[in-house]
Parts: structure tokens; C-alpha cells; sequence
């Protein structure tokens, strides 16, 4: 798991436009040519990630599937049998809560969403996500914690083994096709659903798509969204690590 974050840190941006930099830096004096296009390829690549408008148009194409309605979700039991969130990260020790650790915003946006489809439906839900760099607690029980403590919503089930998406879904079937359970309703953040929902199809199940924190919709920014600011650096770089994932997945699974 190390080697694996290693990698992607260091080939994914913004680490490879670092190493970019790195690299004309050390081809100033020998390749000029070349290290003046590292340098351009960096500075641009860096300048693209940081615009609003960059990740609102990235963020459109990847965001595929439509939200539900409000309407739709009193009769999802219809057409599923449990709600399943899946984690994303978590923060560490954060004194506000006695040092406990806490779900990640994004982590909390989708433990907020997968509340209401539950109050509504009257699923049972199932979190799932492992150890975060190995340590205690899992992922899925401070999900848990959080639906319970914070809107009032007991988890069933704690899947706390997964450390990737694929994990998720093989995992959340190991624990939920024995019970007869093969139709799920998946929320995720709506870039990460497309492949999301092809890992839980691929492990047996019906999805049904429930996207939250949609990031292709009206940035409203000042001048459209043309002016860097360091969110977006954050937010390209979770979109391409999705983007990038999602061709993995293709060829590896």
C-alpha cells in the first residue's frame, strides 16, 4: 500500500509536474530546449488544475449519471435492498472531537446524503471502507459513528477491510449476497460513480446510483472561473486520480 501511494503520488498530478520542474531545472545548461518545455508543460499544467472552469468542464464529463429526485427516494426500496456509502478518508485526530478521528468532508457529505435516502426508504445501510494507512479505526466505523451520533441512523453492517473501490464492492458482497441481498444503492461522490457503480455490477449486483457533490454544475465564480485558487487544485487532482482509476479498472479487473 506504500509503494502503490508512492507511485501514484509521483505519476499523477500534481507530483509528476514537480518532477517536471525538477527535470528543467537539471536540463537548464545541457537541453535548454527541453527543459524550457518541462517547464512550460509544468507551469501550465499547474495554472489548468487551479481554475474553477478546469474542474467544472472535467468534472462534467465524468459525472455521467443524474442525481436522484427527491421524489424517487421514498420508493427506493422498490428497486433495492440496502444503501451501501462508500468511505473517503478520514481526518486524523482532530482535538475538537477528544482526538477521535472524523470522516473527511467529502467522507461526511456522502454519510449526510445516505442518511436521508435511509429516513426515507427505510433501507438498511452498509458502510464500507478499511484501515487508513494501516491504523485503526476503519474507515466504515467512523461512518457509522457519524450517521448514528449525527442524524440518527443505525449502520447494519460495517464492511472495514477495503482499501479501493474494487475492495468496496468485493467486500460489500462477501457480506451482503449470503443475506440475499443483490440490489444496492450506492452513494458516492457523482465523479467517482461511474466507477463505482461498474466495480459493485462486476461483484453481482443491481446498482442503483445515488451521486452526491456534484462538481461539474455553475462554479460561481467571479470572471466564470477563470482565476486560480487553490480548491481546485485539490479538486483536479481528485478527478484525474478518478480519471485514471477508472481506465485502471478497465484493464486490470
Amino acid at each position: 500500500m506504500p509503494f502503490r501511494f508512492l507511485i501514484k503520488s509521483l505519476l499523477l498530478p500534481p507530483g509528476i509536474l514537480f518532477l517536471l520542474l525538477l527535470l528543467a531545472w537539471w536540463l537548464r545548461r545541457s537541453r535548454p530546449r527541453l527543459a524550457a518545455g518541462c517547464f512550460a508543460l509544468s507551469l501550465g499544467g499547474l495554472w489548468l488544475m487551479s481554475l474553477p472552469i478546469a474542474v467544472q468542464t472535467a468534472a462534467h464529463a465524468l459525472e455521467q449519471t443524474p442525481a436522484l429526485k427527491a421524489d424517487e427516494w421514498a420508493t427506493l426500496a422498490q428497486h433495492a435492498d440496502a444503501i451501501v456509502i462508500l468511505g473517503a478518508g478520514r481526518e486524523r485526530g482532530d482535538p475538537a472531537w477528544g482526538g477521535e478521528d472524523q470522516p473527511t468532508g467529502v467522507a461526511l457529505e456522502r454519510v449526510r446524503y445516505a442518511a436521508r435516502l435511509a429516513k426515507a426508504s427505510g433501507l438498511p445501510v452498509l458502510t464500507s471502507g478499511g484501515l487508513h494507512y494501516g491504523t485503526p479505526p476503519s474507515e466504515a466505523y467512523i461512518m457509522a459513528a457519524s450517521l448514528k451520533d449525527d442524524f440518527g441512523v443505525q449502520a447494519r453492517w460495517q464492511e472495514g477491510a477495503s482499501r479501493t473501490t474494487w475492495e468496496n464492492a468485493q467486500m460489500s458482497a462477501d457480506i451482503l449476497k449470503p443475506l440475499g441481498i443483490k440490489r444496492v444503492v450506492v452513494v458516492t461522490q457523482a465523479w467517482h460513480m461511474p466507477r463505482s457503480r461498474w466495480s459493485f455490477e462486476q461483484a453481482g449486483f443491481e446498482v442503483v446510483s445515488a451521486p452526491v457533490g456534484f462538481l461539474g454544475v455553475d462554479n460561481a465564480r467571479p470572471w466564470g472561473g477563470w482565476l486560480p485558487e487553490v480548491k481546485s487544485l485539490w479538486q483536479s487532482g481528485q478527478l484525474l486520480n478518478e480519471a485514471a482509476g477508472a481506465v485502471g479498472y478497465r484493464l486490470f479487473y
